[in-house]
């Protein structure tokens, strides 16, 4: 009979778990509360460094699931994880010989920055509401007129102790660069800022992309973070900054401002560690057993981990980790039955 394991979670991590593990001959069960798969990378347009569509990288994946028949249990909630399954919201068992987590993040929800207008203001979006108009084919004001002149605003949600979010959330750097050029790419004479702590550019093409932003796109880039923003009377967003740089107070009028939402942990997290006995991170994502040498198992033997359900990361990371936690989950599989 065929070792099976439950991966909690659809989107790339579990998808790509599950995949691994079908390819060593271990039957994967994938559970999903959406009704569909694919995750949080369904809602985005094109992909960092390289601006190859989500779709083209996603799509393949939940191609392969469905024609491996890997069983997926769609709009269905755990309720707690242990080694020998899950337990469904609706109380039923679903057996296992390992669990995967795989339950990704949530995004930060800009309305808790009362102080940038989200849900106020006609033209204060987020970057996946960005995400979403350049997947539909059109990124316009609420007017339905071009904008002139954009805002984007770094770290909203990510390192702020405001709202109790101390961590990076890693990608948003490199986010922020890739909307601002395909922005630029849609509207060539507009200007483009983006307003920012820092720039942490820590992946492959990176540096080389932010560079590029400056030197062909003539992406202004402003270290400072974005005090307060107000709407006109004729619907613009006037925004008050300081650049740290200089020391000096800016203000400015913007068409559109962009949020760039970090990753937060999921808010379930602590209720499902609770009921399974596992730790969580001060930040809230589930802790795993050890950074280096455990990266992606859990303390309790059995329960292993996969993408950002531990920290923030991009979806290449994502992907390569869930190799990873396959291998991990075969090892632990062999183990415990050689040993019986």
């Amino acid at each position: 009979m065929a070792k099976r394991v439950v991966i909690v979670g659809g989107g790339a991590a579990g998808m790509q778990t599950a995949l691994e593990l079908k390819s060593r001959g271990i039957e994967p069960i994938i559970i999903e509360r959406d009704m569909d798969l694919g995750g949080k990378v369904r809602d985005w347009h094109k992909l960092f460094p390289s601006f190859t569509p989500a779709s083209d990288v996603l799509q393949p994946i939940i191609d392969k699931v469905r024609s491996s028949r890997i069983r997926c249990l769609l709009g269905q909630e755990v309720k707690t994880f242990a080694e020998d399954g899950v337990i469904l919201r609706s109380e039923e068992h679903v057996p296992a010989d390992a669990v995967v987590i795989a339950t990704g993040f949530s995004l930060f929800d800009a309305h808790r920055k009362q102080e940038y207008g989200y849900g106020l203001y006609h033209n204060v979006i987020t970057s996946v509401d960005l995400e979403r108009m350049m997947n539909n084919g059109r990124v316009m004001l609420a007017d339905g007129t071009e904008p002139r002149r954009i805002a984007i605003l770094h770290c909203v949600g990510s390192r702020d102790e405001k709202v109790c979010q101390k961590h990076c959330s890693k990608v948003c750097c490199i986010t922020g660069v890739k909307q601002a050029i395909e922005l630029k790419q849609m509207f060539p004479t507009a200007d483009v800022f983006n307003f920012y702590m820092d720039i942490r550019m820590f992946g492959p093409g990176y540096e080389e992309l932010y560079r590029e932003a400056q030197q062909r796109y003539n992406i202004h880039f402003v270290r400072g973070r974005i005090s307060e923003a107000a709407q006109t009377i004729n619907d613009r967003i006037q925004i008050k900054a300081e650049d740290t740089l200089t020391g000096r107070p800016l203000r400015m009028s913007v068409d559109m401002l962009v949020l760039l939402v970090g990753m937060s942990a999921n808010r379930d997290n602590e209720a499902l560690a609770a009921a399974s006995n596992l730790s969580l991170a001060p930040n809230g994502y589930f802790q795993t057993k050890d950074s280096f040498l455990g990266a992606v198992q859990s303390e309790r033997p059995g329960i292993f981990y996969a993408g950002a359900a531990t920290a923030p990361k991009s979806l290449a990371d994502t992907l390569a980790e869930a190799s990873m936690t396959a291998s991990a989950v075969e090892r632990y599989l062999r183990d415990k039955y050689n040993n019986r």
